[in-house]
């Protein structure tokens, strides 16, 4: 782990230490990387509660309650997929927070729509949940790592 993720994981771990608050992720693209950065963390097991990693749509829909005519309608990275993703896995946890991730990381699987280096946020919190797209540059790891990091920071600021 980059002192970077570990850092951010470390301040995410206080934030929702003190808020007495359990996380729970639902990742696509990251394929668990984000649980792997905040379990590096001694104590995690005072905040986190588990992790679910989704990367196929089946996946999404038996673990996560995602709807199929979510996924026909908009596709697996998509604004109402991450958000329907995060309330899953706040439903199917213990956790008051969730992260959904679901992206192109690419090499391939880019379209004129959604490029590589597309990725959708969606962020379950007791006070709503909310989404959003961000476009990254980079290989495959690079938009990885990055995604990550967006994500501990997003949630930082969001227990502010």
């Amino acid at each position: 782990m980059t002192d970077e993720l570990a850092y951010l994981s470390g301040q995410l771990g206080r934030r929702l230490a003190d808020a007495g608050l359990m996380l729970a992720t639902a990742e696509s693209c990251t394929g668990g990387w984000i649980s792997k950065c905040v379990t590096d963390i001694a104590g995690s097991s005072g905040w986190l509660d588990r992790g679910f990693v989704t990367y196929s749509n089946a996946a999404k829909q038996d673990m996560l309650g995602v709807a199929a005519a979510t996924l026909a309608e908009y596709g697996a990275v998509s604004e109402p997929v991450v958000r329907e993703m995060a309330m899953g896995a706040v439903a199917r946890s213990a956790a008051q927070v969730a992260v959904a991730v679901s992206g192109v990381a690419g090499p391939g699987g880019g379209s004129v729509d959604k490029p590589v280096g597309t990725v959708c946020f969606g962020f379950a919190l007791p006070d709503g949940v909310s989404t959003e797209t961000v476009y990254f540059r980079g290989d495959r790891e690079s938009v990885r790592r990055q995604s990550v990091a967006h994500v501990l920071t997003r949630l930082i600021e969001r227990l502010a």
